[in-house]
């Protein structure tokens, strides 16, 4: 089995494709870079743990228009659902061309304000494939444990930025319709 997993360069997403690859599956590692909003800092803590974890390949690919866009035509509280959203329609084209079955992502319920139900909901519906959640369950405790133990917490230590264009008052509920709306403003 082959996958795509969502890399963003903190700790969550190394630990749940690492998790994945012990039940045998084969991981493409792809990073949605915010430059120029950003530095490539990110990117190269993606990439740096990707290789430490032996994942079969590494893209990154660059969407600092696309989330500027989101950012300046939408209602801005809904920032992250979009966003993500964009990133798992990017990550299915990628699948399909990879030949990979399945999305992965360090998704934790609660963690953050994207990270609710009925945001899950929201960002799921973006695609037909299957994502997969290995860390839905698991407190940031646990995964930093998990980290340290596969020495990915040093590559990844430092800032997350993927807030950098993000509310500060997030929406922590969604509606599928609502978000669709949303994004018929947008010209991506």
């Amino acid at each position: 089995m082959k996958a795509i997993l969502l890399i963003s360069g903190g700790f969550d997403s190394p630990v749940a494709g690492y998790l994945m690859q012990q039940k045998g599956v084969e991981i493409i590692a792809v990073h949605f870079s915010y430059e120029p909003f950003t530095d490539n800092g990110p990117e190269l803590k993606s990439r740096k743990a990707a290789e430490h974890l032996k994942f079969k390949k590494f893209i990154s690919i660059n969407i600092g228009k696309e989330v500027q866009e989101i950012a300046s035509k939408c209602e801005h509280r809904f920032y992250y659902v979009l966003s993500k959203r964009l990133m798992m329609k990017k990550a299915e084209e990628i699948a399909k061309k990879e030949g990979a079955e399945f999305l992965i992502t360090g998704e934790c319920l609660g963690q953050v304000g994207s990270q609710t139900l009925t945001n899950l909901r929201s960002i799921t519906d973006a695609v037909k494939m299957q994502i997969l959640r290995p860390l839905i369950s698991y407190d940031k405790e646990e995964i930093i444990k998990i980290a340290r133990k596969i020495s990915t917490y040093e590559i990844c230590i430092g800032p997350e930025v993927c807030d950098c264009l993000g509310p500060k008052n997030p929406a922590t509920r969604s509606d599928v319709a609502e978000i669709k709306l949303q994004e018929e403003k947008l010209l991506i």
